[in-house]
């Protein structure tokens, strides 16, 4: 198969589909790829280490669309690539669908069959696409909210780990899954005091097995997360619903009653926020205020460390990438996990959720959902 590799166009987006060390896997496998002149160099890679690995280095990303057929991206294709698009492409990225009509419809009036990494399955439950990007912004999460809580940056000028005989900042995280525990961990590395609002309660004793008492865990009910969020100096949102919009935790009411200056880190900002004031901001401009509290909603905040996040991303995409160059879409009449990454299809939308967030209906053509 011919796969193609464009440069990424979202404002402050630099890392890339696949790494030279994945370009070789795909050519070791007998197929051609194509990658656009300076599409890793966000990353660090030039197109020679490219060229080295046995790709062909295309001008523009409008030769990478006519001699590809799947194209490998990292985050959802804006309106000057899907309409790039033809019925006969394989799109294997990022798509976050539920809070964007506009691409949806895009991708649906191409034709092309659009597989979306964040709702990829495992036999586990997970969703093993998505968990090295939740790791990083979960990680990162928490570094941008204790530079946020400074005074300079809008802040309430409060250090998160405190000073001897200065109490530590309170993070309140909404979430204990993969961005959850990797924010709980971070912030309670950092010196924070740290509070994980969690439903599973099996996850809550794993979190307490694991950090004995150094992160506290509590049921999440309505009532809890209007205690928390009072309380707290940082809230981090890392609340998901694979394929579907984020639920709103936090009110506009609430912003009124939380401390001024006081930080919220929407890190679920792709699937349409968890926070009812929450809108996308970009790493140059990532905050702003409402009601006096400090809202940081940046849509990729893994892009601020493209060379890590390319080479993770890199190694849970590669074996799915694979098995679709190697086998085209029959790869998912065989593997019900990558089936369910499927989110359009000659025109339709074959993921429930999705479909669901959208107000429309879905079809089901590999048997993913039965």
């Amino acid at each position: 198969m011919r796969v193609g590799v464009p440069s990424e166009i979202k404002p402050g987006e630099h890392r890339v589909g696949l790494t030279p060390t994945a370009v070789r896997e795909y050519v070791g496998h007998g197929h051609t790829v194509l990658v656009q002149s300076g599409a890793g160099l966000g990353a660090g890679y030039a197109d020679d280490v490219y060229v080295k690995a046995g790709a062909t280095i295309a001008p523009d990303a409008a030769a990478v669309f006519a001699g590809a057929d799947m194209i490998v991206k990292v985050k959802e294709p804006q309106k000057v690539e899907w309409e790039k698009l033809e019925p006969r492409h394989i799109l294997f990225t990022y798509l976050h669908l539920a809070p964007d009509p506009a691409q949806t419809e895009g991708l649906l009036k191409s034709g092309a069959a659009a597989i979306a990494y964040e709702t990829v399955t495992d036999a586990r439950g997970g969703l093993p696409l998505l968990a090295p990007m939740s790791e990083v912004a979960g990680r990162i999460a928490v570094f941008s909210a204790a530079e946020t809580l400074l005074k300079h940056n809008g802040g309430m000028g409060l250090l998160l780990c405190g000073v001897p005989g200065v109490p530590p900042a309170r993070v309140a995280v909404l979430g204990g899954g993969v961005v959850g525990s990797n924010a709980a961990r971070m912030a309670a590395g950092l010196g924070a005091e740290v509070v994980v609002l969690e439903r599973s309660i099996p996850r809550m004793r794993e979190l307490d097995d694991l950090y004995q008492g150094r992160i506290l865990t509590r049921y999440s009910t309505f009532a809890a997360v209007e205690e928390e969020i009072l309380k707290a100096d940082v809230i981090i949102g890392a609340v998901l619903t694979a394929g579907a919009a984020a639920p709103k935790l936090v009110r506009r009411e609430h912003l009124k009653q939380m401390k001024p200056g006081s930080v919220l880190v929407d890190v679920s900002i792709d699937q349409g926020g968890c926070f009812e004031t929450s809108k996308p901001t970009t790493h140059a401009e990532p905050t702003y205020v409402v009601d006096g509290v400090v809202h940081y909603c940046v849509a990729n905040m893994p892009g601020a460390a493209p060379r890590t996040s390319s080479e993770a991303l890199g190694n849970a995409t590669l074996p799915f990438g694979l098995a679709l160059a190697d086998k085209g879409l029959d790869a998912l009449k065989t593997n019900v996990h990558l089936a369910r990454g499927l989110n359009v299809l000659k025109g339709e939308l074959t993921h429930p959720a999705v479909a669901e967030a959208l107000g429309k209906t879905s079809v089901d053509p590999y048997g993913a959902w039965k």
